[in-house]
């Protein structure tokens, strides 16, 4: 069973770092497995509706002194079509997209930045301002 590496940013601020094997991105809910739970705990279950986004990650530690670059690098071409999030709460996210469709709950993103600390990211489409194709 696979288990994804994944950081839950929640619409209120929360963090939650964990993994999970039951993400799918039609289901309203799923089930993290918390870094910092006891052995044998159980594990917690997110509703997607209250997230902002899901970043599977690469590492738990990241470095939070780091910035993501916010545009596509000249002569590198990317996978799928340009994309600029920018969420309720004014973060931004540049990367691209295979599925975006406004009538879904969200969608993937891959940044733009190769070197980020995110593999992909769910955004959840009820914590956006607005999204635009680049």
């Amino acid at each position: 069973m696979i288990q994804n590496k994944i950081v839950v940013r929640y619409q209120d601020g929360r963090i939650f770092k964990g993994h999970t094997n039951d993400f799918l991105p039609a289901k309203p809910t799923f089930h993290i497995s918390l870094t910092d739970s006891l052995p044998g705990s159980s594990p917690y279950e997110v509703q997607v509706s209250l997230v902002k986004a899901i970043f599977f990650v690469k590492d738990f530690a990241g470095n939070p002194e780091r910035k993501d670059i916010q545009e596509f690098l000249t002569g590198k071409s990317a996978g799928g079509r340009k994309i600029t999030v920018l969420f309720k709460d004014g973060e931004t996210m540049v990367g691209t997209t295979q599925g975006y469709d406004p009538s879904r709950p969200g969608f993937f993103v891959v940044p733009a930045d190769a070197d980020s600390n995110n593999d992909r990211c769910f955004v959840v489409a009820g914590a956006t301002q607005s999204v635009s194709f680049v």
